[in-house]
Parts: structure tokens; sequence; C-alpha cells
């Protein structure tokens, strides 16, 4: 059974979530300014009715554009990214590095699997990793077919390793360290054995990924032929060593300079204009193929804009703390093991109309950490649960905008992404499921 096309299911999200602003009641959490946390986060035991605000016909629809305009930033940086690697490949470099490498793995190209999901998962432990792994989709389909792979296995590669990298992180400041910040757990505390399972939960992940693209690997397609116009030459060289520069230079900005999605964006369309020069395309050669790539991600940057819709649609009806409260309510009376993994399933279905980690965190820790303390189990086991759950759902959840616009410029469906991967998925949940539980049996602080 296929699901419906990828913007049908996201309109039909965006028409259930109006529709329960009129079922659900209202209600809200006060809220304080958190100076650690750097953002408002929601004070425990505050909540309460207020009055309702339910989102009409009309009102729905317009959440949609709403939707598409907060996430402004994001769609910008998709579109100007796809703009400049639309330019690299147009040059023609790209093509003749792949080449290069596939030439040089011959029929070992299975050890490139490893070496993809590890350089993901630790820009998904370090960082959050997410709409950035738009930016590198062109390249990794490239290699992934020239070495007999398919596009799924390009997506588990990436979005797959990275979203691992960062739900079993010690360190991913969006995830975790934002969690024991609102939580008042300390920060890095738990680090080793939060490592311990990141470890296992990537080999997990990697075996997973190698057993699928055994399985599917098809015959290798033709090497480019060693005439003088396909070689690796100096010119496409240089062009993947401005490449490759850009990325050194995004790298630094995100962790040392803080840069936000605009700076990014503005990084690779400056990378664009130097490489359509390097490559030989002039200047209005790189025009057209700017105008190729921003043609290339237009699907996959509405996909962001119409996810984005659906957690409008509930914050105008002021009913997602209705749901945090209604959750944190039915985990008071549970026996402390089962109301861990209750935790972590909530944070599950949270995550589906909060699909933002760093929000989701905000929102639910400063109530359910209370609730922990209530249930005597530690708070770093709440954490835990938070991170387990909510990361994971990451590769589930359809309105996650950045997980669909990844799938959509990988050509990957979401219903043959979750048929080729529940599986993986459900194995590397589980290995959290098991953390919380012997957190819980060990005391883990």
């Amino acid at each position: 059974m296929k699901l419906p096309h990828p913007l049908t299911l996201l309109v039909a999200c965006v028409i259930v979530a109006a529709a329960l602003t009129h079922v659900l009641p209202a209600g809200q959490f006060d809220r304080r300014d958190d100076p650690a946390a750097g953002r408002k986060v929601v004070v425990a035991g505050t909540y309460h009715r207020v009055d309702a605000h339910p989102v009409g016909p009309f009102e729905t629809i317009v959440a949609i554009p709403d939707g598409i305009i907060d996430a402004a930033a994001v769609i910008a940086f998709v579109f100007l990214v796809g703009g400049a690697f639309g330019v690299v490949e147009k040059t023609g470099a790209l093509h003749r590095g792949i080449d290069w490498l596939v030439r040089r793995l011959a029929d070992r190209g299975i050890i490139a699997i490893p070496i993809v999901c590890l350089a993901f998962a630790a820009g998904g432990a370090f960082e959050n990793m997410q709409e950035e792994i738009i930016a590198m989709v062109p390249a990794l389909l490239m290699l992934t077919q020239r070495l007999g792979f398919d596009n799924v296995t390009a997506a588990q590669m990436s979005l797959g390793a990275a979203a691992v990298g960062s739900a079993f992180s010690p360190v991913n400041p969006f995830q975790v360290l934002i969690a024991q910040k609102v939580s008042d757990v300390p920060q890095l505390s738990g680090a080793s054995y939060r490592t311990a399972f990141l470890a296992l939960a990537l080999l997990l992940w990697i075996l997973g990924t190698m057993r699928y693209a055994r399985h599917t690997r098809a015959s290798l397609a033709p090497s480019v032929g060693a005439t003088k116009a396909h070689e690796f030459d100096s010119r496409a060289k240089a062009v993947l060593a401005i490449v490759l520069l850009t990325f050194v230079i995004f790298i630094v900005g995100v962790a040392k300079l803080h840069w936000d999605f605009n700076q990014e964006a503005a990084l690779f369309f400056a990378m664009g204009c130097a490489v359509g020069l390097m490559g030989g395309l002039g200047v209005t050669g790189t025009a057209d193929a700017f105008v190729d790539g921003f043609r290339s991600l237009a699907y996959a940057a509405l996909l962001i804009g119409f996810a984005r819709s659906i957690s409008a649609v509930m914050e105008q009806g002021l009913i997602i703390d209705t749901v945090v409260n209604a959750v944190a309510t039915s985990l008071s009376g549970l026996p402390v093991a089962l109301a861990a993994l209750g935790m972590m399933v909530a944070h599950v279905a949270i995550h589906v109309p909060v699909p933002s980690v760093s929000g989701q965190a905000v929102l639910t820790m400063p109530v359910l950490a209370p609730v922990s303390d209530l249930l005597h189990m530690s708070r770093q086991v709440a954490v835990l649960a938070y991170q387990y759950g909510a990361g994971m759902c990451e590769l589930l959840t359809p309105t996650n905008g950045a997980m669909m616009a990844i799938l959509a410029a990988a050509g990957v469906r979401f219903d043959d992404w979750i048929r080729e991967c529940w599986r993986m998925i459900a194995v590397v949940t589980l290995t959290g499921a098991a953390a919380v539980v012997l957190a819980v049996t060990i005391g883990l602080r």
C-alpha cells in the first residue's frame, strides 16, 4: 500500500491539526526567560485553561503560506544551496572527481558506507545536522549511483546516520545540552554512558545500511573513458577545492561563529559564483546553472514550508501545551521503569506536532523533569527518554520538513523510506529504550 503524495499527506496533517483545535481544550503554561537555555521555557505546574481559539477553514488555508513565511530562512538556504550545486554539476567537475574515486575503490565500494555514515553521524552528534544535508545530497547521489547503490542507501548514509548521531549524542547543543539546561541537570553529565550507546546505535545502523546495500546493489555503471575531455584535470580539481574549502568555512562558521541559515546560504551562493567562473561557465552560464539548481530543489523547499504549517495551526489554536500537560498527567501513576519508557513514547507522539527537537526540549522538559522527581526517577533518565524518543522520531514523522526535503532531494518516496528502513529504525529505537531501562536500573544521575 502506498502512502499519499507527501504534499497531500502534509495538507491532511494541517487539516487534522485544525480539527483538533475544535476538539481539544485550549490551554497554556506560563513561561519565563531562561538565560542558560537562551529562550523562554515553560514553568512546571502552571498549566491553565484559556479561551478557545478554534482555527476556521480559511485560517487553515492561510496557515500554509504562513508556514512557508515562517520557514523562509530555511527555504532560502535550500534554494541557494541547490543553485550552488547546480553550478558545480554544470562544470562536470563533480562527475569527474567521483568517477576518479570509483575507479580507485573498484570492487571495494562497500567500504564507502561506514566512512560516509561516520562523517554524517559526527555532523549530527556535534551540531544536529539536518537541513545542511540537502547541500550534500547531489554529490552523495552521484557517488552511490556510480558504486551501484540506490537512492535509499544514500538517504540511509546521510539522513539516517545524522539522526542516529543526533539522538544518541552526548554533546548535541540543540538537543541533549539544551534539555539538560532546562531540566537542571549538569551539562555533559552522563556523557560516557551516552557515548557507549552512541557507538552501539551507530554500529547497528551502519551494519543495517551495508546489509541493505549488498542486497540491492546493481551492476557498476561503465567507467568514464579516460579521454582528455573527461580527465580529472586541474580545472576540475580547482572547482572541487573551492567546494571543499566552502565546507571547511561552513563548519567553522556553524561551530565557532554561530552562523544561522542566512550566513550559510550566503556562503553557498558565493561558492556557486566562484565555481561557475573557475569552471569556465562564464557569467551567463553560471546564472543559467543557478536557475537549474533552484528548479531541482523547489519541491523540497515547499515541503519544509508545508510541514511548518502544521505546528503553526496548533500554536494558533493553543492546544500544544494541552497535549504536553495530558502526557505528563498520564505518566504520574506508573512504575518508574514503565514511566521512563512511557516518557520516551510520549516524546515520539509530541514530536509529530512539534518537529523541532530544541523546541520540544524547552516545551516538555520543564514539565516532565518535575514529574520524574515525583516518580523518584533521575532527571538524567528523563533527558535520555527525550533524546531517544524525539531523536529517532526525526526519521519517521512527515511533519519533519527537513527529513521530507532530504528524501525529496534524494528522489526517495516517503513510503519507500518507511518500508525499507522501519526495521533499522525500530532496532536502534529499541536500543535507546534498553538504555533508558538500564539507566533506571543502575540509578544513572
